[in-house]
């Protein structure tokens, strides 16, 4: 059984988007010029660790700075202490109000949010509300087609990112490699998904334009289950 993580309303130093100002220019996905991002938050949901140590988020941040506002996904788990395998997804740390020191990474890198984010695409847990406890987000929309995606695959592994896009090994992995790929969507367009191209499972949820306008998109697929 899940334990439901609770939110706590504290304060954060380091900030979430002050880490994030330092940390996205240096990600081959990032969009913005010279003179570091603007960001602000503009939406987003959490899975819960079932085992209830890992904070899971994945927060929707928009840069204001250029010519047009682009927006980024930006998955985070929250730990209290660090996570050798994952050094290189490291974001930063920060003090909670609460909980003390957390090390703060890029899910992508972490296996407990990888698997929770497969957990979700089979349809074995929950999407939960971004900013209250024990309250699902029925925003999130969960695509699958053909058999769906299978039970048993693992992550996180090999983390490859492209121009938009972060691509995750998840396994068992055979003589051929690793079963399938999981893709993170790093820049956000609004929009429907494709339909009928054999992807097993997707993942669509929404955010906030700067103007206000409500949108929603794809932030996630399976590929090769």
């Amino acid at each position: 059984m899940s334990i439901m993580a609770v939110i706590h309303r504290t304060t954060m130093s380091p900030g979430k988007l002050e880490l994030l100002a330092g940390w996205l220019p240096l990600r081959p996905w990032y969009r913005g010029g010279t003179g570091g991002p603007q960001l602000s938050k503009a939406g987003g949901f959490r899975l819960d660790d079932p085992e209830g140590e890992v904070g899971i988020e994945f927060m929707v941040v928009t840069d204001s700075r250029g010519d047009e506002p682009v927006t980024y996904l930006v998955p985070l788990t929250y730990r209290g202490e660090p996570l050798a395998e994952a050094g290189e997804g490291l974001i930063g740390t920060s003090e909670h109000g609460v909980l003390g020191r957390r090390w703060i990474y890029d899910g992508a890198h972490d296996p407990v949010l990888v698997e929770q984010l497969l957990a979700l695409l089979a349809g074995r847990t929950t999407a939960q509300d971004q900013n209250a406890s024990d309250a699902p987000d029925p925003t999130v929309e969960v695509r699958t087609e053909g058999a769906g995606v299978p039970a048993g695959l693992t992550g996180a592994g090999t983390v490859t990112d492209t121009a938009d896009a972060s691509l995750v090994a998840v396994g068992p992995v055979t003589r051929e490699g690793p079963a399938s790929a999981l893709t993170v969507h790093r820049v956000l367009r609004p929009g429907p998904a494709a339909a009928g191209d054999g992807v097993p499972g997707r993942v669509l949820a929404g955010w906030t334009d700067p103007d206000g306008t409500p949108l929603h998109g794809l932030f996630a697929h399976l590929t090769g289950a």
